[in-house]
């Protein structure tokens, strides 16, 4: 799984951060999640590819989603024919369907736009899901995980040789949770030689909120947490005001729900060019915590890889 973050900014663009917008490819797939305005150049510029199946919105002010009408024009342009999904917050679906059709036409492929209430699976696959959870802005809003399945536990050949298994379909077999009985009579049982079941990855992306208790919820033992760190601590009074947090709050919420990594994003326009000050910040309370820039580029390993 790579996660590349294309804006970084908060409401404001400036010359080093593009408005919101990260690209998750997964075993193959693509999802966006928001559409800030320039998201298509920016998925140029670093070489994402366009070949996205589900769009993500958490909500609908023109810094998540002002980017969607040029993108979906230029996928018409480019003779797209793979339907599209494109996934809301409660609520705002005509908003979205009028965004869809800004140009003054609809796209010549197929595109479905689903409203997801929190607590609820936007997007089902074989052996994960997107789900959305509540998050706490100054509109209708939702952030999403990306929660795969537990994989199999690792097969121990050596003790199912051990056992007398000879080498071949009953190896699967056992792996996939059957047993097998040998040419003796003997049966030997899958949990003899597979290990217990394997963590999938976890990536959740909060959009624009406060640190809340259902978004801790949400981001518990995740791989990688992309938080709202609108403001250093110098600016915290406006963060309540204003629906978003600070860098210190988000890390605070990444240390109890147990992350692994905290990529902080949509940063605020008046720190200019530097953001530093809000990862150290952040670090104070959580060591593995980062400012994400435009076009940085993350790989979330397995959380059991070598």
């Amino acid at each position: 799984m790579h996660v590349t973050f294309l804006g970084t900014s908060g409401a404001i663009p400036t010359t080093e951060r593009n408005t919101s917008s990260v690209l998750v490819r997964r075993e193959g797939e693509r999802f966006l999640f928001d559409v800030g305005e320039g998201t298509q150049r920016q998925m140029m510029r670093y070489g994402t590819g366009f070949d996205v199946s589900h769009v993500f919105l958490t909500h609908l002010h023109g810094d998540h989603v002002l980017g969607l009408p040029g993108l979906l024009q230029t996928w018409d342009f480019n003779d797209r024919e793979a339907a599209l999904a494109i996934h809301t917050a409660p609520g705002t679906k005509p908003a979205v369907e009028n965004l869809v059709t800004a140009a003054g036409t609809r796209p010549s492929y197929p595109v479905r736009v689903d409203e997801v209430s929190p607590g609820s699976v936007a997007l089902g696959g074989d052996d994960f899901e997107v789900r959305a959870f509540e998050t706490e802005h100054r509109t209708r809003s939702v952030g999403y995980a990306l929660v795969e399945d537990d994989r199999k536990g690792r097969f121990d050949r050596e003790r199912a040789e051990e056992l007398g298994v000879p080498v071949g379909p009953k190896f699967s077999k056992l792996h996939d949770g059957q047993s097998v009985e040998l040419d003796d009579g003997t049966v030997v049982d899958p949990e003899q030689v597979v290990g217990d079941p394997r963590p999938g990855r976890r990536v959740v992306y909060t959009g624009d909120t406060r640190p809340t208790d259902a978004v801790e919820r949400a981001a518990e033992g995740a791989d990688l947490l992309v938080h709202d760190a609108t403001f250093a601590d110098e600016d915290a009074e406006r963060a309540p005001r204003t629906g978003h947090s600070t860098a210190r709050e988000a890390a605070e919420l990444a240390a109890s729900a147990g992350v692994n990594r905290l990529a902080l994003t949509h940063v605020s326009s008046r720190y200019g060019g530097y953001a530093g000050h809000l990862g150290e910040q952040a670090r104070e309370v959580f060591e593995d915590a980062f400012v994400a820039e435009d076009g940085q580029g993350v790989d979330v390993p397995y959380p059991d890889a070598d």
